[in-house]
């Protein structure tokens, strides 16, 4: 069977994608992961794929400590990798391993590539709770990857960490809290907002046979606030939130275009990997802004650009989701419409937010919709860290219109496009605010206010604070561009 006129033989194609949930609990993640692997070869018609990876790239995991990964699901499945990679830890890594395997392929390094991710963080969580430990698999220091290193985790600026703020959900209510001060929409406005923007999410989630939670629900349910689903980090509800509470893997099969027709792979079963790219912003004390990105608007439009395409070109969008923030900073940079269909999975609080790895997910269900709407475009953002680590795929059943995959990593233009700002910590006097949240216990009660501020020459500052009357006050005003005065401790009052 010929391949297409104009095509690359090197070009890659995913052949086989596979999605697998365990309800019961138990395995451990790689487990999972083979399982998900074996489904993939599954969907891709043709039996032996996996024994012929020469690399396996696998996301890494949180809910247990592996060295090298990929060494367990290789044995498992038969393989003789000549490279293992696992990389740091970052929602992006699953778009980054597929264009890092994609770059392989077409520079003739390696012929057949396995991606894949998985967590049994439901099972961790649980077993924690009744006092037991897993049984899983120790790895030794001697068990290294061939390129990567996930125990480096890089929590963010020291700045951050002076004041507490290290979680994903003390951070993003920063972004939501600018984006609506920028939208000019009160609390309750922009609540009505992000009910409908991630019902939209919901929608599809609960037409995905994969996802975890397949539930519709409506913006109110999203939006209001109930017992059962109380306030994270204002404004963000626990329906609002991703969900990692979950055991779920993803794993996909790529390979050259002419190795898959070798193969005989049906072609129906192709998705060609048309082009991607990868950046990084600046931390999150760092950023210019607080509703913008850098790297989103750059390495975002590179890959539209690479692949010939404009978003106007995309018929299928996946974005990712973690919380509204990240996908509101997105469409902006992307020039999306936040009324498309935003996600082909159905979104990290409702279809699954196993940590790394939900692009994963994003990714297998991208290929289903492709092969099925034939001739048509797909694109899947990937974010890690709190906005910070980005990566883009574009992809399609037809071959790329430039004959083979583009890829890129613009970073030189991500640093050039905007300085970072300077921060500064024990700063004591007076200042403006910037952005603000305030953070909820487990009972619906608040913690503590935290927000970021700019000095009188422009340098970012932190403060935070458990006064009532100041944290209520949070959740009733807009207090960007209100006059406040900070401590040496950090400790924020409003003038």
């Amino acid at each position: 069977m010929a391949l297409p006129s104009g095509v690359d033989p090197r070009t890659p194609v995913i052949v086989g994608v596979g999605q697998h949930l365990d309800r019961e609990g138990g395995p451990e993640p790689t487990d999972l992961m083979v399982e998900a692997l074996r489904e993939a070869e599954r969907d891709s018609g043709v039996s032996g794929l996996l024994a012929r990876a020469s690399v396996i790239g696998v996301v890494p995991v949180v809910s247990w400590r592996y060295h090298d990964p990929a060494q367990l699901v290789a044995a498992a499945v038969g393989a003789s990798p000549s490279e293992r990679w696992y990389p740091s830890m970052g929602g992006n890594t699953p778009q980054l391993l597929v264009n890092r395997a994609a770059s392989s392929i077409l520079a003739g390094d390696c012929d057949v590539a396995l991606v894949t991710g998985g967590e049994s963080y439901r099972t961790r969580q649980l077993l924690r709770r009744s006092g037991q430990h897993p049984d899983w698999t120790k790895q030794g220091d001697g068990d290294v990857p061939t390129w990567g290193d996930a125990q480096k985790l890089d929590m963010g600026h020291p700045a951050e960490a002076a004041v507490g703020v290290f979680m994903p959900t003390s951070c993003y209510p920063l972004f939501e809290s600018a984006l609506r001060h920028e939208a000019g929409r009160t609390a309750a406005e922009q609540a009505v907002f992000i009910g409908d923007l991630w019902a939209g999410f919901s929608r599809v989630a609960a037409r995905n046979p994969s996802a975890w939670n397949a539930v519709e629900y409506t913006s109110a349910q999203i939006s209001e606030v109930t017992p059962a689903n109380r306030v994270i980090g204002f404004p963000y509800t626990k329906h609002m939130v991703s969900n990692p509470d979950v055991d779920m893997a993803s794993g996909a099969i790529i390979m050259s275009a002419s190795t898959a027709d070798d193969l005989g792979v049906p072609r129906d079963r192709w998705v060609f990997v048309w082009s991607g790219t990868d950046g990084q912003d600046p931390y999150l004390s760092e950023r210019p802004s607080m509703s913008t990105s850098s790297s989103m608007r750059v390495a975002g439009n590179a890959a539209l650009e690479l692949a010939g395409v404009g978003i106007d070109d995309i018929a299928h969008l996946d974005v990712y989701s973690c919380f509204p923030s990240a996908v509101e900073i997105a469409c902006a940079e992307l020039d999306i419409d936040v009324t498309r269909q935003l996600t082909v999975y159905g979104g990290l609080p409702f279809a699954g937010g196993p940590w790394n790895n939900p692009v994963g997910h994003a990714i297998a269900a991208m290929v289903g919709v492709l092969r099925e709407d034939a001739g048509s475009v797909g694109l899947v953002t990937a974010n890690g860290g709190n906005i910070q680590k980005h990566a883009f795929g574009v992809y399609s059943g037809e071959p790329p219109r430039a004959g083979r995959f583009q890829h890129a990593h613009p970073q030189f233009a991500i640093d050039a496009a905007e300085a970072k700002v300077e921060v500064v910590q024990g700063y004591e006097g007076p200042a403006v605010m910037e952005s603000f949240t305030v953070m909820h216990e487990r009972d619906g009660s608040r913690s503590r206010a935290h927000g970021t501020l700019r000095t009188p020459d422009g340098r970012r500052a932190w403060g935070v604070s458990s006064a009532p009357d100041l944290m209520e006050l949070f959740e009733v005003e807009d207090v960007i561009g209100r006059s406040a005065t900070l401590a040496a401790d950090a400790e924020l009052t409003l003038d």
